[in-house]
């Protein structure tokens, strides 16, 4: 890998961090701060197709059945697609307040797409999908 790419990786991981620890203080603004204007978002069979419907969709759950939960992740994979956009699959899932594991059957894994613009990487769509059989 070349240093270039090594140092994309690197600003990749900080993106997908920042928007943990946003989700973690409850911060929708935060969340979606490194998203693009036209990014998607599919999650439990819905679309919500701009950073602006995912803020709105995040701050609700927030503010309801979210408030107090952070993300489990684990990352992968990365892999580049030309030189200004990248594809992140991880294991996600939510930890409610209280929770400190999350059960399989509460698992995802999860697409991540990331562009690079203006020298900034920023995710420009999420998919997630339930994990039917852990480590398959």
């Amino acid at each position: 890998m070349s240093d270039s790419r090594a140092e994309d990786e690197a600003a990749i991981k900080a993106v997908l961090v920042d928007s943990y620890k946003a989700w973690e203080a409850g911060d929708a603004d935060g969340m979606v701060a490194n998203y693009t204007v036209d990014a998607t978002a599919i999650m439990t069979g819905s679309l919500r197709d701009s950073r602006e419907v995912i803020r709105q969709s995040m701050a609700l759950g927030f503010e309801g059945p979210l408030k107090g939960s952070s993300t489990y992740n684990k990352q992968l994979s990365i892999r580049f697609v030309g030189r200004d956009g990248a594809i992140v699959v991880s294991e996600s899932a939510i930890l409610f307040a209280g929770e400190t594991e999350v059960p399989d059957q509460r698992k995802v894994n999860a697409t991540w797409v990331l562009e690079k613009r203006d020298g900034r990487w920023l995710i420009a769509a999420y998919h997630n999908s339930p994990v039917l059989a852990p480590g398959h």
